[in-house]
């Protein structure tokens, strides 16, 4: 049965100078043909721009005035013809040619995703692809962007298609061997040529996930959270931060007593805020529940702050003084009201036991821009050598398959060589795990790659 053709806007909804209507489908062309006023309908230029009246396909009604593109498949984003109408980015425009749209026959609106799904089921972009699209669509920093792209133009796709390749030609060396080997005599050192290829691959894999999960990080967001006393600042320099009321101020201790998250554009990188309850000792059931989500949001944290008042920094509670380790950065805040004798003593002792301090004043803003480009300077120190990279897992199930990939060849070097289908059984789940990050997973080409090696039956 014929599939059927596809449309949508797919610019963003609303006014706007321009908007995108794409077609997609077998019968896409007749939006071309039968949707523009023009003399020479059958001379349409793939990707070339016509500027032309937009009109309804029966009463000839005039639309709008816009650029027509052409799109034939295959060398199209789906890979079926696409064409696309460039209209007026008015409300009753965009309607118009969408309402004209379906009133063609085998035509109706596309379902979430659905040009995307297309270009999957034709091949044209694989799953990490995908993903990478869609997180180039919803990036909002600089880093999230590159990193979004460089997966989206396949820069996962390429190393994991090529280790699953390489596990297949291993198989196909194990099958041959299996059906083969005593009537066509094949060589016995192809069998420890395939067990060298999979440790020289189980190590690649290995390095390649020993990556500080930094990928992960930003696409998700580079988690810091603040932790203190309570009336330490923390709220206030969240609002700072925010440049607005995101977090409640008061002189009240427990004022603060849930999580509160603030996304923060730093350097280029996402940044995820979280304000928590001031730590202390106390017998308040809510409060103890802050205190524990606190902690909990501390252990998630990828960076961990501490703020402690210059005036309570020598006697503070012992639960505050339990999160300030090596790990942890101290701001020693309330500056202003602190003699330049008190700060640097304090900045002495505290520096002992912390990764880095800072002092500031969230009241007249004194130290937080060094306290601001002393992050950006630690974010790049982190994660601009590993962001050089080209191949970043971004994702949890990335990382799980690549994890089962690596458990099936470390059963296939342990399997002993008396039980050859077993270890071709363990390569199959290898290939297997590394073709479900991609969504390739093909038995044929097991097949493929056995007769392009091997001249059997020869």
């Amino acid at each position: 049965m014929l599939r059927q053709t596809i449309y949508a806007l797919s610019s963003a909804p609303g006014k706007a100078g321009v908007a995108v209507v794409r077609v997609s489908g077998p019968r896409a062309k007749q939006a071309l043909t039968s949707c523009t006023a023009s003399s020479t309908r059958s001379s349409w230029r793939p990707r070339q721009a016509y500027f032309r009246s937009i009109q309804h396909p029966h009463t000839r009604a005039p639309l709008d005035r816009g650029l027509v593109l052409w799109f034939p498949g295959p060398n199209s984003f789906t890979g079926e013809d696409i064409v696309e109408l460039h209209v007026h980015g008015g409300n009753a425009v965009v309607r118009s040619v969408l309402d004209a749209l379906g009133e063609f026959p085998d035509f109706r609106p596309a379902e979430q995703g659905e040009f995307a799904k297309r270009a999957f089921d034709n091949d044209k972009l694989d799953l990490t692809e995908l993903e990478g699209l869609a997180d180039l669509l919803n990036a909002e920093t600089e880093a999230q962007r590159q990193l979004a792209l460089r997966q989206a133009e396949g820069g996962l796709r390429v190393p994991y298609e090529r280790w699953r390749e390489q596990i297949i030609r291993c198989m196909a060396i194990m099958e041959a061997v299996i059906d083969f080997g005593e009537d066509e005599q094949i060589d016995q050192g192809a069998t420890e040529t395939a067990i060298q290829e999979v440790m020289d691959m189980r190590e690649a894999i290995l390095k390649h996930l020993d990556d500080k999960r930094v990928g992960e990080i930003v696409r998700n967001g580079v988690k810091v959270t603040i932790v203190g006393p309570p009336n330490a600042g923390k709220s206030t320099l969240l609002n700072m931060l925010a440049k607005r009321e995101a977090a409640i101020v008061s002189d009240i201790p427990g004022t603060t007593r849930d999580v509160v998250e603030v996304t923060l554009n730093l350097g280029g990188y996402p940044v995820v805020i979280s304000d928590t309850a001031g730590l202390r000792e106390s017998t308040d059931v809510i409060e103890k529940e802050g205190m524990k989500r606190a902690l909990s949001r501390l252990d998630q944290a990828d960076i961990k702050i501490c703020l402690i008042p210059l005036s309570d920094w020598d006697r503070l509670d012992q639960i505050v003084h339990d999160v300030v380790d090596k790990n942890t950065f101290v701001i020693l805040t309330k500056q202003d009201l602190a003699d330049d004798g008190m700060v640097e003593k304090a900045q002495n002792q505290v520096a002992q036991k912390a990764r880095g301090v800072w002092t500031l004043s969230c009241k007249t803003g004194q130290g937080v821009d060094p306290f601001l480009n002393d992050m950006i300077g630690l974010l790049k120190t982190t994660f601009d050598d590993a962001m050089s990279s080209p191949a970043l897992i971004t994702q949890a199930r990335h990382r799980r398959h690549l994890q089962d990939c690596v458990e099936a060849l470390d059963q296939f070097l342990a399997t002993p060589s008396e039980e050859i289908v077993l270890a071709a059984e363990e390569l199959r789940q290898a290939a297997n795990a590394l073709g479900r990050i991609t969504g390739r997973v093909d038995v044929e080409d097991v097949l493929d790659a056995l007769f392009s090696q091997f001249c059997i039956g020869k």
